[in-house]
């Protein structure tokens, strides 16, 4: 790792990073310019030089790096990591016990104090997610931490990050004994296959586990339901599971057949039943209002940012027209599930595109519910867009 760097708030700035925020941002710093070597330690200052907080240089897509400490005598060495771990692993020691969860996140980047960097807990395997460059420098650390502090079957790792403008895919095995794939974990007495050495994507999303408990607990007892931007069909499983008569899984990417079949096998639930289309989305719209099919619920969960061939989709630009086209497939007294991971945006901001789409469509409605990151997913208050998932249960109440 190079030397230290002394990074400068700009003064209009000053108390927001004083008061707690973690973020290293380009606009926020006089001399961001100073920084070539992702992994640079960097102490950042007022503009009087005095010491606000420590942390390094590592571009990703939220910024140029994280603030980790606010203790001016604290290095971020082995020690230091493995403290941030502890605590983090001690606040989630009750989902160790857990007989129907055995999937969970055990460190959650800046919301534990270790911004860039992500583990997950999958039934004794473990998962670090390194979001850039800078933060993998830290790797032995990490990894000694980790290694020290649990019982593990194996500890895997994915790069989150492109170097020289390219993702490179390996398993990811780190230590330990390496598994064979897939694995089933548990989410809520539904189980999940799940592959630690295939790409980033590890077959099921652990931020929605309390959305899905409630779509089967609540909702979908004898109801038709469609899960758009499926994935690999979790949704539709615990549909599935909460008695649902059937339900519609689509999905652009091929191996959503597959990986959505898979997940239904593996609960002994016969996926003949159900369907499994790929198809863009936009696409399956036009279609179904063209059929005139209409479901009880529908589950919209679309990543931030979407391209197809004739389609691209932007939460922060486009979520209110998905609300409309689920409107006109969806039955009076229906209910839609809209969900998105989109950080640039806020809980009002979101209800307010779902106002406008009802209020478009000259249809009125109720919002019964909304969550947003469960509790393994800690965040900090100074930190509001770590607090990412914003999902609302709007129900159709007429016209």
């Amino acid at each position: 790792m190079a030397a230290e760097i002394r990074l400068k708030v700009k003064p209009k700035f000053i108390n927001k990073f004083k008061n707690g925020y973690p973020l290293i941002t380009k606009e926020a710093f006089v001399n961001i310019n100073d920084l070539k070597e992702e992994g640079t330690i960097v102490k950042v200052v007022d503009d009087r030089n005095s010491f606000i907080g420590r942390g390094y240089y590592g571009k990703q897509n939220k910024g140029f790096g994280w603030i980790l400490t606010r203790n001016n005598g604290e290095q971020l060495n082995q020690q230091f990591f493995k403290e941030k771990i502890k605590v983090a692993l001690h606040g989630r020691s009750h989902f160790f016990g857990k007989e129907d969860t055995t999937a969970f996140r055990v460190v959650n980047g800046e919301g534990d104090g270790l911004g860039g960097i992500t583990i997950d807990y999958f039934d004794g395997y473990y998962v670090i997610n390194w979001y850039s460059e800078g933060i993998y420098t830290f790797r032995e650390y990490v990894i000694n931490a980790l290694s020290e502090l649990v019982d593990y079957k194996a500890i895997y790792q994915k790069k989150r990050f492109a170097t020289d403008g390219k993702y490179i895919e390996e398993d990811g095995f780190v230590t330990g004994e390496r598994g064979q794939f897939p694995i089933l974990v548990m989410e809520n007495g539904v189980h999940f296959a799940v592959y630690l050495d295939d790409g980033a994507m590890v077959g099921v999303f652990l931020d929605q586990r309390e959305v899905r408990k409630t779509v089967r607990d609540k909702y979908v007892e004898g109801k038709s339901v469609l899960n758009l931007f499926s994935y690999t069909g979790a949704f539709s499983v615990f549909a599935a599971s909460g008695g649902a008569s059937k339900t519609t899984s689509v999905d652009l990417a091929n191996r959503s057949l597959s990986k959505t079949i898979e997940q239904f096998e593996v609960n002994s639930i016969n996926y003949k039943e159900h369907d499994i289309i790929v198809e863009d989305v936009f696409k399956y719209f036009k279609y179904a209002v063209k059929k005139e099919k209409k479901f009880d619920v529908v589950i919209l969960d679309p990543p931030s940012f979407a391209r197809s061939k004739k389609f691209t989709f932007s939460a922060a630009k486009d979520y209110t027209d998905l609300i409309k086209q689920a409107i006109l497939i969806t039955e009076h007294n229906g209910m839609i599930v809209a969900s998105t991971n989109s950080s640039a945006f806020n809980m009002n901001k979101f209800k307010k595109f779902i106002e406008i789409a009802f209020k478009e469509m000259g249809r009125r409605y109720k919002i019964i519910e909304q969550f947003s990151l469960p509790e393994d997913f800690r965040t900090v208050k100074e930190f509001e867009e770590g607090n990412y998932l914003k999902v609302v249960f709007i129900q159709i109440t007429g016209e």
